[in-house]
């Protein structure tokens, strides 16, 4: 038998995939794909040639229709862009038209310094892009900057001209005053980067370490009640439930809260009412006095004046006389919805538990996948969540408080002081002081309260500013009571190097300042070095360990790295703010609403519900007509408008500007970074991302 067949069939046996071209003109070349069972027919007729052409051309022509319908999605899809980014730049409208319509109360020259000096850093690098650009065609790029300053004072000045000495002054200048500093920076950042990325890890490991021990907080109850199941712990509870003009989720909230399972003599309702649309009086008014006729233990109260905003409506409710009859309040904002046995889960925790003082439950989301927006935001909350809180619920026995979905025992509140306004995180704040005065949590990762994502990047941006502005403002407040504290020398180190410094502050002072100003600067100044393993490895290893408490977000691994370097410029500017007692700091904006949650979840519960619980509110249509008719005459002024944000826009033209000049350098990995991020930020500047309004 011929070499060639043994050779064929042993490659067969291996199931690899053979090619064979005989000399027979009869006979063609042919592709094994798997080894032949029962035949090892080499050649092909020439009608079996013509089968197998024809079968080609279709697999062709199926392959020709699959590409022209994925050129005709990304033609459709860069149409759509260009249509909304010509609407945004028709429109006009800008971030600093939200400042106006919100009465801020900070000053426009305060307010326009961040932008003015990221607008300097971009006219900076064009005009240093430029003169780069003319030196690469000139021959002046070298590849050492030492050969290119040599090259250049060496040669006459007639040779040089007038540009090539500007540019052998600018190289001169940059090699002995700018890069040094900027190194020293560059090396600072990176330094506090590997520090928080090794904290990062650290809870990454204490979480791994309770889900390989099984750990979980388990209330202590006595041996009789576990063998018969039967508890009889039902202490008061009172529960509140602040809100203010959310007219899309107040129906679902309520209804939640009424529904949970506890005795009617041991619960009061507290719906804390700070709005100021008559609308929504006259709606959630009502609302309560249905569910009040349908047997809940349930009271309306309403301030004129929003003194304090969320933590002086909670001061003023728990002023009421009444409240002293009761031993633990849960707090429930207006988009939660708890289940039925929330109580039941979490209470328990308390009995013959003295030092315990707080009970946090996890947060779930109704619409985590609306958009990539909210799948962005479950990415960061879920590790929030199952990682940060949780291995600090478990190993010291404290956390900040989320400000929702807890019960806390009100001797805790009072001891600590009870609610303050002095801050827009009143929710931090007596977590901190309550911490200080020795009381304990818990996190119960495994009882979960249905919540609403901010669906817009308006209002996700308005959030994470009280966000990041609120610690900065409670850590200048309570720096000194935290070294006064009698609590252990550890606990003051956890609160204020981690808790308040690193977490905080530097998170946001490295994410902006290494990745948005010092990197595009190491493009034009290249005595001053970024190693790519900062910029891509460890970034994209933190990122991995990020999304790793939510597995079905893994295909937005790359977006939600990009876009939490975006986010850094909101942090940063509130962070400063915060820590500098600026305007901006002290505004609080209530969480625009849309009300996701209140239809399939709310049918779902009232299912569940008893019979004389059945059936929604109806509002009395003579009593809401002409607060209805001033809605809309309200709505007909004021439309709502996708807006351009000029902080984004401006460092995206800054880090494209930076990505350009890498690619004269050859710098594949800080090329590709700033380029996908320059973008990351001209999409956010142009609002694409999140709720998409007309």
């Amino acid at each position: 038998m011929a070499p060639w067949f043994d050779w064929w069939a042993e490659e067969s046996h291996r199931g690899t995939p053979v090619v064979v071209k005989m000399e027979n003109p009869n006979w063609s070349m042919i592709e094994l794909e798997s080894p032949c069972e029962d035949d090892l027919l080499i050649g092909r007729s020439d009608k079996d040639r013509g089968k197998n052409a024809k079968q080609l051309t279709w697999v062709l022509l199926l392959r020709a229709h699959k590409a022209a319908g994925c050129l005709s999605s990304i033609a459709s899809a860069m149409m759509a862009v260009s249509a909304a980014v010509h609407r945004r730049i028709a429109s006009g409208r800008t971030d600093s038209d939200i400042v106006n319509e919100n009465g801020s109360n900070e000053s426009p020259i305060v307010r326009s310094r961040f932008f003015n000096c990221i607008k300097l850093f971009l006219w900076m690098s064009i005009m240093l892009l430029g003169f780069e650009f003319v030196a690469y065609f000139k021959g002046w790029h070298f590849g050492s900057p030492h050969l290119q300053l040599q090259h250049l004072i060496s040669a006459p000045f007639e040779v040089r001209g007038l540009f090539g000495s500007l540019y052998s002054t600018w190289v001169l200048f940059r090699v002995e005053y700018i890069a040094p500093p900027l190194q020293f920076l560059a090396n600072a950042c990176v330094v506090l980067f590997l520090v928080q990325s090794a904290d990062r890890l650290i809870l990454c490991l204490g979480c791994f370490w309770i889900r390989l021990k099984g750990i979980k907080p388990v209330p202590k109850r006595p041996a009789q009640d576990i063998e018969s199941g039967k508890d009889d712990y039902f202490p008061m509870v009172l529960v509140q439930l602040p809100m203010c003009n959310e007219k899309e989720v107040y129906q679902q909230s309520i209804a939640a809260v009424c529904n949970l399972d506890w005795p009617r003599s041991n619960i009061l309702i507290q719906v804390l009412d700070d709005s100021d649309d008559p609308l929504a009086q006259i709606l959630i008014k009502e609302e309560v006095d249905k569910w009040k006729q349908q047997g809940a233990n349930i009271v309306y109260r309403h301030r004129i004046i929003r003194d304090g905003y969320k933590a002086g409506n909670l001061k003023s409710a728990m002023s009421c006389s009444y409240a002293k009859d009761y031993e633990f309040v849960a707090i429930f904002d207006a988009d939660f919805q708890p289940t039925p046995d929330f109580l039941r889960r979490t209470v328990p925790h308390f009995k013959d538990n003295e030092e315990l003082g707080l009970v946090q439950a996890r947060w779930s989301f109704v619409n985590k996948d609306e958009n990539l927006l909210t799948r962005l935001q479950n990415i960061n909350l879920a590790f929030h969540f199952e990682v940060e809180q949780q291995v600090n619920g478990v190993f010291i026995n404290f956390f900040g408080f989320n400000g929702t979905a807890g019960v806390w025992r009100i001797k805790a509140l009072e001891d600590s002081g009870g609610w303050m306004e002095r801050t827009t995180v009143e929710d931090m704040d007596i977590a901190v002081r309550a911490h200080l005065r020795g009381w304990k949590f818990i996190f119960l990762n495994d009882v979960e309260c249905q919540c609403e994502l901010p669906e817009s990047y308006e209002a996700y941006r308005k959030q994470q500013h009280r966000w990041h502005s609120g610690p900065m403002q409670l850590f200048r407040l309570c720096l000194l009571q935290i070294i006064r504290s009698k609590v252990s020398f550890w606990k003051k180190a956890n609160l204020i190097f981690l808790f308040f410094l690193l977490r905080k502050l530097i998170l946001p002072f490295y994410s902006f300042t290494l990745f948005c100003i010092i990197l595009p600067m190491t493009m034009f100044v290249p005595e001053a070095e970024l190693p790519s393993w900062v910029v891509c490895y460890i970034p994209a290893t933190m990122s991995f360990l990020n999304i790793l408490p939510a597995p079905k977000s893994f295909p937005f691994i790359v977006p939600y790295l990009l876009f939490e370097n975006t986010m850094s410029v909101t942090k940063f500017n509130a962070m400063v703010s915060g820590l500098f007692q600026l305007g901006s700091a002290y505004e609080w904006v209530v969480t625009k609403k849309s009300g996701r949650s209140s239809e399939g979840d709310l049918l779902s519960l009232i299912e569940k519900e008893p019979k004389h619980h059945r059936g929604m509110s109806a509002p009395n249509p003579d009593s809401m007509q002409e607060a209805s008719k001033q809605e809309l005459q309200v709505k007909s002024r004021k439309k709502k408008h996708n807006r351009i944000y000029t902080k984004e826009l401006a460092l995206a033209f800054l880090l494209l500007t930076a990505s350009a000049r890498s690619l004269l350098s050859a710098q594949g990995v800080h090329f590709y970074f700033l380029l996908f991020q320059g973008i990351s930020f001209l999409l956010v500047g142009l609002d694409l991302i999140g709720e998409q309004v007309e």
